[in-house]
């Protein structure tokens, strides 16, 4: 993908939820207009007509954005030019966003500081924030990241994950990173942060990476955070990443990154509490947005959960993942998650659940409903068996428990596998909740593939398998 022309959809003019639905739906009736209407099922209709409703009126669609408690209007607010910054996009502004931040610490007990980046190219390698902080991108500034990879030094591995996600030992630093903060904010007038990522795919690409990459922004342990109004391009590895954070609001985010860049998920909340995502975006080589909690042994011992998570809203295409992934690092539990108004296309998968042997953990409670899919391949799938383990130490004992899933309202067009729920054998898949899902275009003979999975459907087509049709969970589910 170009990266100065890096989607077929301008971030300056993203579709409404409300456009793109309609949009969606008008593709559907004309889809339907050589057979039969009653094909279509009944609350399609009704979102359409909600949509309807909302392009006509002022009506405001709902929004989880209030877990940013907000911030007081910064009394400091300076250019990084006024720290030497130069953006000619050759020279190196590392020291000088460095020197901009330590300077603007000393306001954070009188109101907090903000640093504006006006229009340019502005190289720099990895740079860490500070409280009570706002970053504003202006319209036209474009932060690049350093291709010189000691410009994102190593540090430690996430307690969670006892190492590099992808190699042992250390890690490098993201690009803008911050450890232990609060009341920090990264937006601004649609500016860009690139991180111009190709150097550390083809690391990937050519087995010659000896740590693991660094996301794009990476956030720990900190609190009331608000990631809004950007694009971000081009990460080596995970865009966003707040992990052991909570009160975080990542709205009107547009994410981009070549369809077969390994490992750019979007969006990655980690051991995270109280997060919100919404009117997003994305176009990645991974998972538009996965939830995470901890690898194995390691988020066991941690045991430090991602739990009251909202996703809605966010829409975007991914060919080799999901819409939206819960796991499969899930070790330290997972649950309290909504996923609705979802828009995926061209995917592998819609709505993914990954766990494993040794994962350990648990995802509980989980809602998601209202989700629209063309052309992806395998609409549900609860998958194991990856056999990723961190190193030896894993436990083959320690195996997820998931209960309580409800998915509802699910459309599939020009799907080629039905859904596919594969639990582990001595675990516990219960109360896995379908009502009003419809996946077309399989063959005749395709057919639901259920393991160790124990629910009840009501309303799917094609018919569910003979697993979800347990009385036990009929009064559960139907009371959702």
């Amino acid at each position: 993908m170009d990266a100065e022309k890096p989607s077929i959809l301008d971030s300056s003019i993203k579709p409404t939820w409300a456009s793109l639905l309609l949009l969606f739906t008008v593709m559907l009736v004309l889809s339907y207009q050589t057979s039969t209407m009653a094909g279509l099922p009944t609350w399609v209709g009704s979102i359409w007509a909600a949509a309807g409703s909302d392009i006509r009126s002022d009506h405001h669609p709902s929004t989880c954005s209030g877990f940013f408690g907000g911030v007081p209007k910064r009394k400091v607010v300076m250019s990084i030019e006024a720290f030497g910054g130069v953006g000619d996009g050759a020279t190196s502004n590392t020291e000088a966003f460095r020197r901009a931040i330590l300077h603007m610490q000393r306001f954070g007990e009188s109101g907090g500081a903000q640093l504006n980046v006006p229009k340019g190219r502005w190289l720099t390698g990895s740079f860490n924030l500070t409280s009570n902080f706002t970053l504003f991108l202006e319209e036209g500034a474009v932060i690049l990241g350093s291709q010189d990879p000691k410009q994102w030094p190593i540090i430690e591995p996430l307690p969670s994950y006892g190492r590099g996600r992808e190699r042992l030992g250390g890690r490098h630093i993201s690009l803008i990173h911050g450890d232990g903060l609060t009341n920090v904010v990264i937006t601004g007038n649609n500016g860009t942060i690139d991180g111009q990522g190709k150097m550390w795919w083809e690391l990937w690409w050519n087995r010659t990476l000896e740590h693991t990459r660094g996301h794009l922004l990476e956030l720990m342990n900190t609190q009331n955070i608000l990631i809004s109004n950007l694009t971000f391009l081009n990460s080596p590895f995970w865009t966003i990443h707040p992990v052991y954070c909570s009160n975080v609001v990542i709205k009107d985010m547009t994410i981009l990154a070549p369809l077969n860049a390994p490992n750019t998920d979007g969006i990655d909340p980690d051991s995270s509490t109280n997060v919100c995502i919404e009117d997003c975006y994305i176009e990645s080589g991974d998972d538009l947005v996965a939830v995470k909690s901890g690898w194995d042994h390691y988020g066991i011992k941690m045991a430090r959960p991602s739990s009251n998570i909202i996703v809605r809203r966010v829409h975007g295409t991914t060919p080799t993942c999901s819409g939206v992934g819960i796991g499969s690092e899930m070790s330290g539990g997972i649950s309290n998650v909504t996923i609705e108004d979802l828009h995926v296309w061209d995917s592998a998968a819609g709505v993914r659940i990954k766990t494993d042997k040794g994962r350990g953990g648990y995802i509980a409670n989980i809602s998601i409903s209202n989700i629209l899919m063309e052309r992806v391949k395998a609409p549900i799938r609860f998958s194991r068996g990856a056999n990723d383990h961190p190193d030896k130490g894993w436990d083959p004992k320690a195996v997820p428990q998931v209960k309580g899933i409800f998915i509802s309202n699910v459309f599939s067009l020009n799907s080629t596998k039905a859904p596919e729920l594969k639990g582990i054998e001595g675990a516990s898949f219960e109360r896995i909740c379908f009502k009003n899902v419809t996946v077309l275009g399989l063959a005749p003979s395709t057919a639901w593939h259920c393991e160790f999975v124990s629910g009840f459907a009501n309303g799917v087509f094609p018919a569910a398998c003979p697993q979800l049709q347990d009385m036990d969970a009929f009064d559960w589910c139907l009371q959702r």
